[in-house]
């Protein structure tokens, strides 16, 4: 009887997953073990890129690449994990539901925008957390041209000063004189509860960030927190008023809600904590990858961040570890030491760094060219070809080297 390795997801850490688990298989030629991956599409949605204006690139297909290597793709939203009876149920497209049952389940359903539900945040502020909330958010701009001239017109607020908001605030100057006009009065602002510019990130990318915010323009209320957001703008605790017909969310993430019907320990934003092998604790037959898996990448005391650069280097070791476990060899422990920063600062530029403690490495027009280079070419799927997608796979190549 043929056994099955269950992904539910096809981001980073689940498409490459499903990857290095055929590799595997290939490797020891056996082919009494499926690979199958639930999604609700059989593509990559750069997740990465939605803080850019143009969106009609940030998806790649991956059905003819599933074909080439032999997994079997189910179209669906997972509902629920079963461990007792090692089943996942799901819905398809037409609402209709289903059940696939499993050896081997890797959980890489992502994670997603932390929005309080309350005071207005969750009806009145945009994300670009998924392509059709980024699609949305670009709708919105668009249609900002047709409005009368006002301050509250010309100004976006970003909530949150980690990576997103940067991206994204530093991005919006040139979007809004792109719809609106080159001599607009446009405002964006950042609310961060921080002390400094960029605090999140250490003192030298800090320092870049908050050049590249003076020449931009953009304004940063600091030790701020949102206490209210409507249609008209935002309130902040301190009692100012922010006239913002443009609210964009940026303000945290946490994992997918299925991480809570497996019964195991998780971490504050509740991913799974899992061993070097990218097992749930707890848990026997069941592995968590990217944004999912609390797992330490190093030995002093790193963990993988929820990050691109980090899902798929675990979605390599998860799959290759699944995959292992049913033929009874070896796993390869999850090791990620290097570790680098590379943040998108708009028509100024980017900056990019090395190591955990963020050495600034390039910074300007240098870092803007690689930090292309990053998001238009390495970290889209490989090609439809069987041998190159494996071999692309394996988990002892490094994502950064």
């Amino acid at each position: 009887m043929q056994q099955r390795i269950l992904i539910i997801g096809a981001g980073f850490g689940g498409l490459w997953s499903a990857l290095s688990a055929q590799r595997l298989l290939d490797l020891h030629k056996r082919t009494d073990v499926a690979v199958t991956l639930l999604a609700p599409q059989a593509e990559l949605r750069i997740r990465p890129r939605f803080y850019e204006p143009d969106l009609s690139t940030c998806s790649a297909p991956l059905g003819e690449l599933f074909d080439a290597v032999g997994v079997d793709f189910v179209r669906g939203s997972a509902t629920g994990i079963d461990s007792q009876a090692r089943r996942v149920t799901y819905v398809n497209g037409s609402g209709q539901a289903g059940e696939l049952h499993y050896d081997r389940l890797i959980v890489a359903t992502g994670s997603e925008v932390a929005r309080p539900a309350g005071a207005g945040i969750d009806r009145h502020t945009f994300d670009v957390d998924s392509l059709e909330s980024a699609l949305k958010l670009e709708a919105h701009l668009l249609g900002l041209a047709a409005l009368a001239d006002s301050p509250a017109r010309n100004t976006v607020v970003v909530v949150g000063g980690g990576l997103t908001g940067i991206e994204g605030a530093t991005e919006m100057p040139a979007r809004l004189r792109a719809i609106l006009g080159e001599d607009v009065a446009a405002r964006v602002i950042v609310i961060d509860p921080g002390q400094r510019v960029g605090a999140a990130f250490g003192d030298g990318i800090a320092e870049v960030v908050a050049r590249a915010s003076d020449s931009l323009g953009i304004e940063w209320r600091l030790g701020e927190q949102v206490a209210a957001v409507d249609e008209g703008g935002v309130t902040l605790g301190s009692g100012e008023r922010i006239e913002a017909l443009t609210v964009i969310w940026s303000a945290g993430m946490k994992a997918s809600p299925l991480t809570a019907q497996i019964d195991a320990p998780r971490d504050g934003r509740g991913r799974l904590h899992v061993d070097r092998n990218l097992k749930v604790l707890g848990q026997e037959r069941i592995y968590a990858s990217g944004d999912t898996a609390y797992a330490a990448s190093d030995d002093i005391g790193n963990f993988a961040l929820m990050s691109c650069q980090h899902a798929i280097a675990l979605g390599r070791s998860a799959g290759n570890n699944a995959a292992a476990d049913l033929l009874g060899v070896a796993p390869i422990p999850y090791s990620q030491p290097k570790y680098v920063t590379c943040v998108d600062l708009g028509a100024w530029g980017a900056v990019y760094s090395e190591g955990w403690d963020r050495k600034v490495v390039l910074v300007g027009d240098e870092a803007k060219q690689l930090k292309m280079q990053i998001n238009t070419q390495w970290i889209y799927p490989p090609a439809a070809d069987r041998a190159q997608a494996l071999a692309a796979a394996d988990p002892l190549i490094p994502v950064v080297a």
